[in-house]
């Protein structure tokens, strides 16, 4: 049965202090190399684009802007990748989280149910005891209990809420608002929106994405009806009707990231949520940067952004300062 988290009560929203102001964070999924259009093989493990984080962080860190680095169990079993991110979290804000990758995170059952490449739709007591094996090697590695959480694939579950309360986990931030995952066997977030909310004892930070353009006030239901006809989704976007962006560099170009944030900071959007994947910080290892010139993109993509989020006053939080604007 497809997992579809249901649209927060006003009670579950987030009102953050006045004096937090208009922030964004970044979350890094820090995670393993992989063939992004071959079946997912829990031999896939080499972390060689870690290599290239030292100076995406310079980068990041010279903005004054903190990391996310959500990490998985490849990255945090690497002694290499351990002593890297060991030297960004040596910044002062940024920090370490967890990202589950259900297919190469022991333990592994001897079967498993279909979609299980999203740890949410395991049974309770293996996404359990992948969760605990991978907080337990994550904290082992890094001398420090995570508290903040992303499902790899976005793949969270009617049970990961309370599961990530019993581990300690502050925050999750596997929702994806707008995307619907389920013909993959996947969660279904057309309902979700991009507001801060309370489940279970977590504090959700959905992924930001704002929908642009003259028809965007019928959002996911619209956008998700128009995938069933033929380039509908094409011909809106074309016509300057209806867009779907995600705040990431990977595969949204800027003018348009730039539109959804002057939406969403119109409209009021306390927190705007960031994203990338590490392995698009080397070529060749994500559809998103396959040469230099993507290299290129990308890296001009966060500049842009940051220059804008700088005229706009809209401040960079890492997660501590989340935290405690929960408090």
């Amino acid at each position: 049965m497809t997992y579809r988290p249901p649209r927060p009560t006003d009670a579950q929203r987030v009102v953050w202090p006045e004096e937090f102001g208009t922030r964004f964070t970044v979350f890094a999924d820090v995670e393993e190399e992989f063939d992004w259009n071959a079946p997912l093989d829990r031999r896939n493990r080499a972390t060689t684009a870690m290599a290239a984080f030292p100076e995406a962080h310079r980068r990041f860190a010279e903005r004054g802007v903190a990391l996310a680095c959500m990490v998985d169990y490849p990255v945090a079993t690497d002694p290499a990748a351990v002593a890297i991110l060991s030297r960004v979290v040596e910044d002062g804000r940024s920090e370490i989280g967890t990202q589950l990758h259900a297919w190469v995170n022991p333990p592994f059952p001897d079967s498993a149910p279909p979609g299980s490449s999203y740890a949410g739709n395991l049974p309770r007591a293996s996404e359990t005891a992948k969760l605990e094996t991978l907080t337990r090697a994550i904290t082992t590695a890094f001398g420090r209990a995570p508290r903040a959480y992303r499902a790899g694939r976005y793949g969270i579950g009617p049970n990961s809420f309370a599961l990530l309360a019993g581990l300690g986990y502050r925050i999750d931030s596997s929702v994806r608002p707008g995307y619907d995952y389920s013909t993959d066997g996947g969660p279904d977030f057309t309902v979700a929106d991009a507001g801060a909310y309370r489940e279970g004892g977590i504090v959700e930070l959905p992924l930001t994405t704002v929908f642009t353009g003259h028809a965007r006030r019928g959002g996911a239901q619209l956008y998700r009806a128009l995938g069933r006809i033929p380039r509908g989704r094409g011909l809106f976007a074309r016509a300057s009707l209806l867009s779907r962006i995600a705040l990431t560099p990977e595969d949204m170009p800027i003018a348009d990231a730039l539109e959804a944030v002057a939406i969403a900071d119109g409209e009021g959007l306390r927190l705007l949520n960031l994203s990338f994947h590490s392995p698009s910080l080397a070529p060749g290892h994500t559809p998103y940067v396959r040469d230099a010139a993507d290299l290129k993109r990308f890296h001009d993509w966060w500049t842009i952004m940051l220059d804008a989020f700088d005229r706009r006053g809209i401040r960079n939080a890492s997660l501590d300062e989340i935290i405690a604007a929960l408090a």
